[in-house]
């Protein structure tokens, strides 16, 4: 099997899933709270772990059961009134989009999109200019899209925010794991991610990252738990003063170890390597298909992720795919309805992901390579 599906979800680590092995086990021995109890100080490292990865303290770090219910409890703690602004990008994740066209529906927010540069990806002086016409309540960016290979410059977004002093929400779904993030440079309020992508953690898990400004400023998720506040009387109830008012009671333990464990096995391997190696086995796949007749490369932008997408001619999406499974390599379809501006700019209703990561080989580029030539030349 070559693994080229790491932006669905990367192999899991052996620690990774001993770890969780172990701690179901004791949960089988002693009971779940019990296990939890036992194993508190592990379970720190959770937050410990992450705070170091992303360049944050433990305190800003909410756990949460997937990055799309991070980012919905991120957007639920933002009283948003009709006549609210949201300025997001083209290329942002379909269920941020979604999520936002959800919140017009309800609220009557409007919903900005910035331009992109001809050469793809944001065009971030414009996206500022808007930023100064609209005051958005809201600036929104996917640092990369499911849908592509495009890094977008989310740092340089985030400064201008910062000039402004108006709220940013980033989705490091795609990057974290793949990049050095550091939430200070990136200058978020807000930055979502999932453990089960490019950090080979476990699936069901996800975070959210929560700057001290956002909690000076009395935020919180618009459905809190007895987790996340204390009931202090019969009418009233106070917020954790951390992020933990962004989580809820109940945890899946073995899974949050499994992401500390995953995070850790990350940071040993090195995110400066990881980051050198794995666009760089992307960018030769994608070379190499572009290359090739009746194959065309999608990604656009001054900036490329290990993310490869490609048009093939004469095939149907999902034949194509099991084309590719029954040859032993995974990959991933995004259709136009993942990706309505994109896939319109690029006049494309599917398209081929194939996404390397670290431990994928050469050798593996290349038999994959030959392998969509083969299925090309076959039509």
């Amino acid at each position: 099997m070559i693994h080229f599906n790491n932006a669905g979800c990367g192999l899991l680590a052996k620690p990774v899933l001993q770890t969780m092995l172990d701690h179901l086990e004791l949960e089988s021995q002693i009971g779940g709270y019990e296990a939890a109890a036992a194993r508190s100080e592990q379970v720190r490292g959770f937050y410990t772990e992450l705070a170091a990865l992303i360049g944050c303290g433990p305190d800003n770090i909410a756990f949460a059961g997937s990055a799309t219910h991070a980012y919905a409890t991120a957007l639920s703690a933002i009283p948003f009134e009709r006549g609210d602004v949201i300025l997001t990008t083209r290329n942002d994740f379909i269920s941020n989009q979604i999520a936002f066209l959800s919140l017009r529906r309800r609220f009557g927010v409007e919903i900005v999109h910035a331009p992109d540069l001809p050469s793809g990806g944001v065009d971030v002086e414009a996206m500022a200019q808007v930023m100064k016409e609209h005051r958005p309540r809201l600036v929104a960016a996917t640092h990369i899209p499911t849908n592509s290979g495009l890094v977008q410059p989310v740092a340089e977004i985030g400064r201008h925010c910062r000039e402004l002093e108006l709220l940013y929400l980033v989705d490091a779904c795609q990057s974290v794991g793949q990049y050095p993030i550091d939430v200070d440079e990136i200058g978020c309020d807000l930055l979502t991610g999932t453990c089960r992508k490019f950090l080979r953690g476990p699936r069901g898990s996800g975070f959210l990252f929560v700057s001290d400004r956002f909690l000076r400023a009395g935020y919180e998720p618009l459905f809190i738990d007895m987790h996340g506040a204390d009931w202090t009387a019969t009418g009233a109830y106070r917020p954790s003063e951390t992020a933990a008012r962004f989580e809820e009671w109940e945890f899946p333990y073995a899974t949050v170890l499994g992401c500390a464990a995953a995070v850790r096995y990350a940071r040993a391997v090195g995110l400066e390597a990881i980051s050198a190696r794995t666009p760089l086995l992307a960018r030769r796949l994608r070379d190499e298909l572009d290359a090739l007749p009746g194959v065309r490369a999608l990604d656009r932008g001054e900036q490329l992720g290990a993310l490869v997408t490609i048009a093939v001619e004469g095939w149907q999406a999902d034949e194509f795919k099991a084309a590719m499974d029954a040859r032993g390599i995974n990959s991933a379809l995004s259709f136009r309805r993942f990706a309505q501006f994109d896939f319109g700019d690029k006049d494309v209703d599917w398209c081929l992901r194939l996404s390397p990561h670290y431990y994928n080989t050469e050798d593996e580029v290349a038999q994959v390579v030959a392998t969509v030539a083969e299925l090309r030349a076959a039509r």
